[in-house]
């Protein structure tokens, strides 16, 4: 599995900030606490992928490719929006106990990343 350009998701060209600049330090982010449980969804999800190549590679019937392409993605929209959920919950959260520009800043980020799931 190969890590995408954090670029790539925003298709700005620019860095994608920090998803909790707050608490980067410390290396907590919304996702730390439940992170082997993410981990393991997300070999599950390569394995799916892995089993499409060999569909491909076996000649398997169309259809039946794309039932599992279909699980896959909603495999990834799943795991996507428990990301979402924790962001919310941790980075959000914070920066509105914080106030000011920061939960403004992080509002429009998690807006951004709501209409990018809902481009796909």
């Amino acid at each position: 599995m190969t890590t995408a350009d954090p670029t790539a998701a925003t298709g700005t060209g620019a860095e994608a900030p920090d998803a909790c600049s707050a608490h980067s330090a410390t290396g907590e982010h919304g996702y730390t606490k439940d992170k082997d449980a993410h981990l393991r969804r997300l070999r599950r999800i390569e394995g799916q992928i892995r089993g499409l190549q060999r569909m491909v590679d076996e000649d398997v019937y169309c259809i039946d490719i794309l039932t599992q392409v279909s699980a896959s993605t909603k495999a990834l929209q799943s795991f996507a929006l428990r990301l979402l959920e924790e962001h919310l919950r941790h980075c959000v959260a914070h920066a509105a106990q914080d106030g000011g520009a920061e939960m403004d800043a992080k509002v429009e980020e998690a807006t951004a990343a709501i209409a990018r799931l809902l481009r796909t």
